[in-house]
């Protein structure tokens, strides 16, 4: 007979996500081990067994919850009806909104993937390049007419606001919604400005 789910399964699994972030972040994936990171999340090691039997399969997990929510956030973003410029804005400052709170997450994201096998990579890259597809379509709109036509120099310009956003948490630690909101908008301002020089 299958053993049934607890009812706080959903919950608990969050908590080991969490623990697992902190965990990984601090202490590497490498160094991390699971009777580490069963404490964390103040559980036994046999416990964290039964939601993962692997730290490989945690950090998958974490990884894909983290990127896939990111990714369905943004897709969800309402973009109909605003004009271009405003697109952009309302782009960058979600993806910072995103970002509250996932610290460690990201942190994990930036360190983390190489251990995990070639297919699970792909799905985690599949997420990205979905949220770049998205950033590259608004900033294409933005651009004027040779720059919107150069897929390379498009790349660049989308991985380099993308760099803006990603790593804003290293100088910005603790930052709040509205200074979020803040610089959503200024680094916007700062690429719509920029195109026009390009």
């Amino acid at each position: 007979m299958a053993r049934t789910q607890a009812k706080d399964h959903g919950e608990k699994r969050e908590a080991i996500l969490e623990a697992a972030a902190r965990v990984f972040a601090s202490e590497g994936f490498d160094r991390a081990s699971m009777a580490a990171l069963a404490q964390e999340a103040g559980i036994s090691k046999a416990n964290i067994y039964h939601y993962y039997d692997s730290k490989d399969a945690l950090l998958f997990d974490l990884l894909d919850s983290h990127l896939k929510a990111l990714r369905d956030r943004l897709a969800a973003v309402p973009l109909a009806g605003l004009a271009p410029p405003h697109k952009l804005q309302t782009l960058c400052t979600e993806l910072l909104l995103a970002y509250q709170g996932a610290d460690n997450a990201h942190r994990v994201q930036s360190a983390g993937m190489d251990h995990l096998p070639e297919a699970e990579r792909n799905t985690l890259v599949g997420y990205q390049r979905d949220m770049v597809r998205q950033l590259s379509g608004v900033i294409a709109e933005n651009a004027p007419d040779p720059l919107a036509q150069d897929p390379a120099k498009l790349r660049r310009i989308t991985m380099s606001l993308f760099g803006m956003l990603n790593w804003h948490y290293m100088w910005n630690a603790g930052a709040d919604e509205a200074s979020r909101r803040t610089y959503g908008a200024e680094v916007a301002a700062l690429t719509l400005g920029g195109l026009k020089a390009l």
